[in-house]
């Protein structure tokens, strides 16, 4: 599966943290997301904001895109990503729950 394969909300993630733009970051998770990064929780905009300001566009991360799967609820996927830049740096697994066309919910593992 390419990245044109993958939906939207996942493909605006990737494409908003490659460039740098946080407002658009933000616009792909619901209003009411929740994200959890091996334990440390986030909720709402204003919780994912504070997460990309600390550990993703704030730390000049980018991600290549290595693969997607089904996940194991309807529309979740578990998606691959290599991750450079000034914060983690490394492969891994992300689950992404979605609604209504954005990510109500991301878990780093």
């Amino acid at each position: 599966m390419t990245t044109t394969d993958v939906p939207a909300a996942i493909r605006e993630f990737i494409d908003a943290t490659n460039r740098g733009d946080s407002d658009a970051f933000v616009a792909a998770f619901t209003d009411d997301a929740y994200l959890n990064d091996w334990g440390r929780e986030f909720h709402g905009h204003d919780g994912v904001r504070s997460w990309d300001r600390t550990d993703n566009i704030g730390v000049q991360s980018h991600f290549e895109f290595l693969g997607i799967e089904p996940g194991s609820e309807p529309d979740s996927y578990v998606v691959t990503l290599k991750v450079s830049g000034n914060g983690f740096n490394g492969t891994g697994p992300m689950t992404f729950h979605l609604r209504d066309g954005r990510i109500a919910s991301l878990r780093i593992s």
